[in-house]
């Protein structure tokens, strides 16, 4: 394998090369692989924040994270349709990541809740069609992120700019990158195979709801920091429901984890290390192979950027209860959902055997 290929692997790829190899120069030579690969993609990460910060204004840092995390699927996801349609795609995601979270911000919480809807439905349909890409994942976080860090006026207006170079960057790398793809679908078809009856349809369905209808408690409530509830809804609302509890209990532990661990560092390290706290936190993320581990260092970024905001203890509070009622309440809802879906099933097995006589 050579050195740009393992550059390639995943965080468990690396690992699994690392543990299978016996050689103890290779196995060096893995090992000094992954750790440049682990900080080569930290300083990429913070160089395209920071340019995006630079040129648009440091309350448009979450748009360079938007991008930045689009760029780095789209280098290997596809759509499941042809290339030259998932260009479409990637127009429609951005038209909407450019659009729903500014208009959501500007309406009261019920309004908010069916604009969130509409946007984050279109998000699966346009963006998850290959349900095995998971590329939900990335679009409607970056929905939520844009949600929560909302701006408006002139920085409303650069956020579109660098929204619009954004989507530019994603269509040049993702042509690039998959031109060749065979798919015979076409951008209609994402539409066309819509089908409340299917699994993805209604998968599409659950978590359109779950995740919105979660920031919509959290607006009723009066409790800022919405998108916490709606991304750990997001995250625990898997394709394959037998999957939710696992994730769900995992969400909600090792945020529990990672705010204790942020704690001991915002108590040790002097105030002008605060900014840091983030960085500590991406270079975790790029040593964990796990969901659990992730999840921890995930954290710290978060945790880092509220606690300038609402102090610390505050910080933490939202954020843990953010990520216990989103785990939960998305167990629950899965649970809620396959009923009436069992339900409905069972009616019309009913109403065929009926017929049938």
């Amino acid at each position: 394998m050579t050195f740009y290929q393992e550059l390639q692997l995943s965080s468990t790829g690396s690992k699994q090369l690392i543990k299978n190899t016996t050689d103890k120069k290779e196995k060096r030579r893995h090992i000094l692989i992954y750790n440049f690969k682990v900080y080569l993609v930290m300083v990429f990460c913070v160089a395209v924040v920071s340019l995006y910060s630079k040129f648009i204004g440091n309350d448009n840092s979450v748009v360079g994270v938007t991008v930045l995390l689009a760029v780095l699927v789209l280098r290997q996801a596809d759509f499941g349709i042809r290339t030259t349609h998932g260009l479409a795609s990637i127009a429609g995601i951005y038209a909407i990541l450019m659009a729903g979270p500014r208009l959501a911000n500007m309406v009261s919480p019920v309004p908010a809740f069916f604009v969130n809807v509409v946007c984050i439905m279109l998000l699966m349909i346009l963006g998850c069609h290959n349900v095995i890409m998971y590329n939900h994942s990335t679009f409607v976080l970056g929905y939520l992120l844009l949600f929560g860090y909302d701006v408006s006026g002139h920085a409303y207006i650069l956020r579109l700019e660098g929204l619009l170079v954004g989507m530019i960057l994603c269509m040049i790398i993702f042509y690039k990158n998959q031109k060749n793809r065979p798919y015979r679908r076409k951008f209609s078809h994402l539409f066309q195979e819509f089908n409340i009856h299917s699994a993805r349809s209604r998968w599409y369905i659950k978590l359109t709801f779950i995740v919105s209808s979660a920031m919509l408690i959290m607006s009723l409530l009066g409790l800022p920091r919405a998108m916490w509830a709606g991304i750990a809804c997001m995250s625990v609302c898997l394709p394959f429901t037998n999957d939710c509890v696992a994730r769900s209990g995992k969400r909600w532990m090792f945020n529990i984890v990672g705010g204790l661990l942020f704690v001991v560092l915002y108590t040790v390290l002097p105030e002008s290390m605060y900014a840091y706290i983030g960085i500590i936190g991406g270079i975790g993320v790029g040593y964990s192979a796990g969901y659990a581990w992730q999840t921890v260092f995930n954290t710290f970024g978060a945790l880092s950027i509220a606690s300038g905001i609402f102090g610390m203890p505050m910080a933490l509070k939202l954020r843990i209860g953010a990520n216990v009622l989103g785990a939960v309440y998305t167990v629950v809802c899965t649970k809620v959902f396959n009923f009436l879906a069992n339900l409905t099933n069972v009616r019309k097995n009913v109403s065929a055997s009926a017929g049938e006589i």
